[in-house]
Order: structure tokens, then C-alpha cells, then sequence
């Protein structure tokens, strides 16, 4: 007895040093590829107190200032569109090193504006970027992250939001002591320096096992998932589930067998297959991943987060200064509080965080609208106003950060099967930036038509409506494999015939023809 208790322990002391070693090297992985969604989140926080200069020193009017602000969800859209076909033609890892590039230069371009028409065309080149950054940076990191951690790593992504925003700020503060010609510029001119970092770490980044798999390099791919996963038996298990998704024979093993449709490889017919003639399932798949990413804009994140300085000089601020001191406020507890949801979304799961996180935002904008329309009718500062409304700001953010601000990028990608995973991404995202861009580009002329109490009224509803959604409609993926998906989100028996014959059809030897005739048949 004493003997087994001893080999037992002498097992155990060697198997932990290769799990903690592989969950350090994912983890270091995951943390790379979610530096591209830290310009996105640079240029929210930058643009909050930049817009302040950038109007006084190009002369520019209040329409003007919300369509450079939200203009960048529109540009967005293009790389957002673009990102899902890239990454399955070029592959996750060589998408996040164009995102970069693009990031980079569009950053530059902003930095040297000589007048508004340059700096719209800075916003444009750095939207392109941005748009390939947020896709890519979540479905990368859901591909090589093990079920029991995919929620905490991919959620990075948000949380790089966050520390880009909180960077933002603190450039605001840092540079407004410099001339207003040069101040601006270096605000936006910094958000170069992540995607240098990025196309640097890029290099001892490894490629998707799971795009591997697609691409029939299964040897490359169990090379990556040793290095990814705790064990060998679990790296075994996962290509294994990879191959059976792909419709790759379970006793494939050679470098160079075939991926499992050419329209997969390149991504076309996805498009189609989501939107022209989608299952039940996939209907379903789609509109949970519509509905969450609108929700998440259309509840108001953006007019707090852009249009900090504009609130609280509402409530009663008036000095730059104190302005800009207030959105590091804000950005320090969207920060923090994003960190205590990585931490979560494992432990609870996903639903009862959403919850939470949409229950708390409607009471804060609740308070934050009784705030603001009570200093609206009052002359002079009203202490207890100002008050409400930097704490309702603030609990709003937090809330926010606990919930739905992570969730769109972690539960959008798990929930879409393999082959329509980048794609399916790609356009959950192009809803989030469409609805952000309206968000954004019609705050100012919103809160002058039904005053700024009215405003976050209405967020408030919308708030309400996105928890009925929550509650009404979606399903918990915590600690569920990728691959289990389809079962959850109620795939058809017939459905996954389909997938055993495609399987079969790719062993007995009838080549890509015939596995296209079975996909045909679905």
C-alpha cells in the first residue's frame, strides 16, 4: 500500500511541471495575440480627450468630431469582412501579423495629420487594422486554448480592450501639456508602438492546430498541440476531436492528407451556408452571436467610454484637466474589474455573468440618467449629482467588464463549427462595430434632440431588453470542448449522419468529389 502511495506521488510530481510549462506557454501565446485588440482599445480611450484638441486646433464642428470619433466601427468593417477568408487562406498566425502592419501604419498616418481630410484617412487605414485585430485575436485564442481555460484566455482579448483604453487616457493626460498643434498628434501617434511589439512576439507564436487540421498538415498540428496541452493523452484527444470535426479519418496520420473540402480550405461557401440556406442550428448559432454583440453597443458603452469628458462636463465639470483626471478613473475600474471577469468566466459560467453584468448596467444608467437630467435643470453645480453620476459611470464600467463586456468575444468563438468559425466571427463582429458606429456617431446630436438624461434613459431600456435576450435565449458553453457545439445548439441526427458519412466516404478511399457530394447532401 505504502509502495503504491509512493509511485503515485513520484507519477503525480512529474506529470504536474509539463502541465503548468504547456498552460504557461498558451497563456503567453494568448496574451500576444490579443496585443492587436489593445489599438482598438487605445483608440477609445485616446480619442475621449483628443477630440477636445483636435476640435479647437482644426476648427471643426460637433458633427464633424462624432463622425471622426465613430467612424473607425465603419472602417473596421472592411478588415472585419476581410479577416475570416484571410485567416483561413494565409492562416490565424500570418493574419495577426497583417493586422499589425496595417495598425502601424494607419497609426503613423494619424500621428502626421495636417488636417482633418489626413486624419480621416488615418482613421481609415488604422480601422482596417483594427477590424482584422478583433477577429482574429479571439478565434486564435479559442483554437489553441484547452476547454477548461478557453474562457479565461480568450476573454484577453477584452481584457487588452480595456488596458488600451486605460493607455488612452493616460495619454491624454500625459500629453495635453504640449502645444495644442503637437499634443493630439502624439496621442494618436503612440498607438504604433503595440503592433511593433505584436509583429515582433508574432515570431515564436505557433499556427492554429486547429487551421492546421484544415489544411491536412496533421503532423504540425500534433507538433503544436504538445506543445499546447498539459499531457500527450490530451493532445492526442484534442487532434483527435479536430480530425472528426474536419471529417478527417481518425487513423490519418501522414503530413499531407487532404483537407476536408477545398471550400473549407478557402473559406468560400461558408458565406452561403450561414446566411442563404442555414440549418435550425446554425440559425440559432447566428442569431446568439448577433444578438449578444449588438446588445453589448447598443446599451451605451461608447457614449460613456467615448464621450467621458462630454458627460461629466454635464454633470457639473468644467476644467480640462479635471476632465481628463476622470476618464483615468474610468478606464483604471473598466480595467480592473475586466480582470475579475477572466477569472470568473470558468467558475460561474457564462449566462449567470451575463446576468449579473446586464442587471447591474441598467440600474447604473438608470442612476446615471436621474444624475444628469437633475444638473441639466439646475443653474450652477449640484454636489449630489455630480456624485451620482461619476458613481453610476463607474459602476456602469464595471459591471459592464464583469459580464458583457468579455462575453461577445469568448462565447462567439465557441459556438460556431469549425468550418464556419472564422467566418461566423467575422460577422458577429461586423454587427458589433456597425451598431458601435451608430452608437457612436449619434451620441451628441442624440442628447441635444431628447436632452442627455433622455439618452441614457433610453440606453437603459435597450440594457432591459438585452437581459430578456440573455436570459430567454442563450445556452451555457462553460467547459465545453469546441467540438461538443453541435450537440448543445441542437444539430439534427440527420446533420451529424452527414458527418459520419463524410468520415466514411474519406476512408473507403472515394476521394474529395464524393465528401463533396455528402456536404452537398446536408
Amino acid at each position: 500500500m505504502g509502495e503504491d502511495n509512493k509511485e503515485t506521488k513520484v507519477v503525480f510530481e512529474e506529470a504536474a511541471p509539463p502541465k503548468r510549462r504547456n498552460t504557461r506557454f498558451a497563456f503567453a501565446c494568448a496574451v500576444l495575440a490579443s496585443m492587436t485588440t489593445v489599438v482598438l482599445g487605445y483608440d477609445i480611450g485616446v480619442m475621449s480627450g483628443a477630440t477636445i484638441f483636435i476640435q479647437k486646433d482644426l476648427h471643426i464642428s460637433d458633427v464633424q468630431v462624432e463622425v471622426l470619433v465613430g467612424i473607425i466601427n465603419l472602417y473596421s468593417l472592411i478588415g472585419s469582412i476581410a479577416a475570416g477568408r484571410t485567416s483561413d487562406l494565409i492562416g490565424r498566425r500570418y493574419t495577426i501579423v497583417l493586422a499589425a502592419g496595417i495598425v502601424f501604419a494607419g497609426a503613423i498616418l494619424m500621428g502626421f495629420a495636417t488636417n482633418y481630410a489626413f486624419l480621416m484617412c488615418g482613421r481609415f487605414v488604422a480601422g482596417v487594422g483594427v477590424g482584422y485585430g478583433v477577429v482574429i485575436a479571439p478565434v486564435y485564442t479559442a483554437e489553441i486554448s484547452p476547454a477548461s481555460v478557453r474562457g479565461f484566455l480568450t476573454s484577453f482579448s477584452e481584457v487588452f480592450i480595456n488596458f488600451g483604453i486605460l493607455l488612452g487616457y493616460v495619454s491624454n493626460v500625459a500629453f495635453s501639456h504640449f502645444s495644442l498643434h503637437i499634443g493630439w498628434r502624439l496621442m494618436l501617434g503612440v498607438g504604433a508602438v503595440p503592433a511593433v511589439c505584436l509583429a515582433l512576439g508574432v515570431l515564436f507564436m505557433p499556427e492554429s492546430p486547429r487551421w492546421l487540421v484544415l489544411q491536412g498538415r496533421l503532423s504540425d498540428a500534433a507538433h503544436v498541440l504538445d506543445r499546447l496541452s498539459a499531457t500527450p493523452e490530451e493532445a492526442h484527444l484534442r487532434l483527435s476531436e479536430m480530425k472528426s470535426s474536419a471529417g478527417i479519418p481518425s487513423d490519418a496520420t501522414t503530413a499531407n492528407t487532404t483537407p476536408f473540402t477545398r471550400t473549407n480550405r478557402g473559406g468560400s461557401g461558408v458565406w452561403k451556408e450561414l446566411f442563404l440556406h442555414p440549418t435550425p442550428a446554425v440559425r440559432r448559432v447566428l442569431i446568439s452571436a448577433f444578438g449578444i454583440h449588438f446588445f453589448q453597443q447598443a446599451s451605451g458603452i461608447d457614449s460613456v467610454v467615448l464621450y467621458s469628458p462630454h458627460v461629466f462636463q454635464k454633470s457639473g465639470l468644467s476644467s480640462n484637466n479635471a476632465l481628463l483626471a476622470m476618464t483615468v478613473a474610468v478606464g483604471l475600474t473598466k480595467t480592473s474589474f475586466i480582470l475579475v471577469a477572466t477569472f470568473l468566466l470558468d467558475r460561474i459560467g457564462r449566462r449567470p455573468l451575463l446576468l449579473a453584468s446586464a442587471g447591474g448596467m441598467i440600474c447604473s444608467l438608470i442612476g446615471l440618467g436621474i444624475g444628469l437630467t437633475a444638473a441639466e435643470h439646475h443653474e450652477g453645480k449640484l454636489l449630489w449629482a455630480m456624485a451620482v453620476c461619476f458613481s453610476s459611470i463607474l459602476a456602469f464600467v464595471a459591471f459592464f467588464s464583469i459580464g458583457l463586456g468579455p462575453m461577445p468575444c469568448v462565447y462567439c468563438s465557441e459556438i460556431f463549427p469549425m468550418r464556419l468559425r472564422a467566418q461566423g466571427a467575422a460577422a458577429g463582429v461586423v454587427v458589433n462595430r456597425v451598431t458601435s458606429g451608430i452608437i457612436s456617431m449619434t451620441f451628441l446630436s442624440l442628447y441635444k434632440a431628447i436632452s442627455i438624461g433622455g439618452t441614457f434613459f433610453l440606453y437603459a431600456g435597450v440594457a432591459a431588453a438585452g437581459w430578456v435576450f440573455f436570459y430567454g435565449y442563450l445556452r451555457e458553453t462553460k467547459g465545453r470542448t469546441l467540438e461538443e457545439m453541435g450537440k448543445l445548439f441542437g444539430f439534427s441526427k440527420e446533420e451529424m449522419e452527414v458527418e459520419d458519412e463524410i468520415v466514411k466516404t474519406k476512408e473507403e478511399g472515394f476521394g474529395e468529389a464524393a465528401a463533396m457530394g455528402a456536404v452537398a447532401a446536408l
